[in-house]
């Protein structure tokens, strides 16, 4: 298809939270006043992903993300705006657009407990009328990619959590869908299961080129998975763009680790008058911290330099984590 495959525009959702009051029996009962109060969960949202982003949709608890996704599947109605996936306007054609998304929710499963893995992903073909040759070829390279073979005869309800992940994922994409929506996908999982799940994501795009959309609260799947994120608080989109440019607007210091050929002693004191910080001078290795905005790499070799060989440089970049955290602490944010 030609444009964008998920546009957002203006998307806004309403809910009216109702009042309650006391009834004639005290605590024991209470009574729903007809009115309420109206609540904004998503306000004047707008963005346009195309084929093959992978984007990181994030933001705290209460800031919007389900209730978009929610809208963009065509679960929920905005109350206003407008929102176009893959060619279909999700609140006027949810069957058409159930075949073109794969949908995994970290918390939720698709899956039927009592039945195999392999039960289960045979009844989504039917349910889906995915043609038996085009399930044999998704279904083998899921099980390929996600290691699936040790567990697929096994009920669901037997799996371990990174286990039934991994059948999840199978199973949204069992279709083909063209646009993968992600919740939470590698929550509560180990580090060895979240990095299987990470790899496979990044080699189905990259084979595939689907669409994804992801939330999630592990900012690592956001730094290996997303150049480009989203960033929703209290309904509203505060940024996008590439998460290059958010470190370089909010990551404050980076730090240089410098490897001279010897200790250059306390000379490299004199450093910290030309807009460097020294955090650390262990024998030959110092770690220097500058301000991006004021200083750069090859400026502070130069620097560095004067006092000796550097044999080896290392630049660290501040944690996605702290970021995020500057961004809405920072001088220049309106959040609290």
């Amino acid at each position: 298809m030609d444009g964008p495959m998920i546009e957002a525009r203006n998307l806004e959702k309403r809910f009216t939270v109702r009042r309650h009051r006391e009834g004639a029996f005290g605590a024991m009962r209470s009574l729903v006043d007809r009115g309420g109060n109206e609540v904004s969960a998503v306000k004047d949202v707008s963005f346009s992903i195309n084929r093959g982003e992978m984007v990181g949709y994030i933001g705290p608890n209460g800031a919007g993300k389900s209730t978009t996704i929610k809208m963009l599947t065509g679960i929920l109605v905005p109350s206003s705006g407008e929102a176009t996936v893959a060619g279909f306007t999700p609140r006027e054609s949810r069957k058409q657009l159930a075949q073109q998304i794969g949908v995994v929710f970290g918390q939720r499963t698709q899956l039927w407990w009592d039945l195999a893995l392999a039960d289960s992903l045979e009844l989504l073909r039917h349910m889906y009328r995915v043609p038996e040759k085009r399930f044999r070829e998704n279904l083998n390279r899921a099980r390929e990619l996600l290691v699936l073979d040790d567990f697929m005869h096994t009920p669901v309800r037997q799996l371990s959590l990174g286990q039934r992940m991994r059948g999840d994922l199978a199973a949204a994409l069992l279709h083909d869908p063209k646009i993968l929506y992600l919740d939470e996908p590698t929550i509560g999982l180990d580090i060895v299961a979240k990095a299987r799940i990470r790899e496979f994501l990044a080699a189905l795009n990259r084979e595939t080129h689907v669409t994804v959309l992801l939330t999630t609260h592990d900012l690592a799947d956001i730094e290996q998975l997303c150049r480009r994120i989203i960033v929703i608080d209290r309904g509203q989109v505060v940024y996008d763009g590439e998460l290059g440019a958010l470190r370089n607007r909010f990551g404050g210091k980076r730090h240089v680790i410098l490897d001279f050929d010897q200790d250059p002693g306390d000379a490299i004191s004199t450093l910290a008058g030309n807009n460097l910080e020294i955090v650390d001078h262990n024998g030959p290795r110092v770690r220097v911290a500058f301000d991006r905005e004021t200083t750069s790499t090859p400026r502070v070799l130069a620097l560095a330099s004067h006092h000796g060989t550097v044999r080896d440089v290392s630049i660290e970049e501040p944690a996605i984590e702290d970021v995020i955290r500057q961004m809405y602490e920072g001088p220049d944010s309106q959040h609290p």
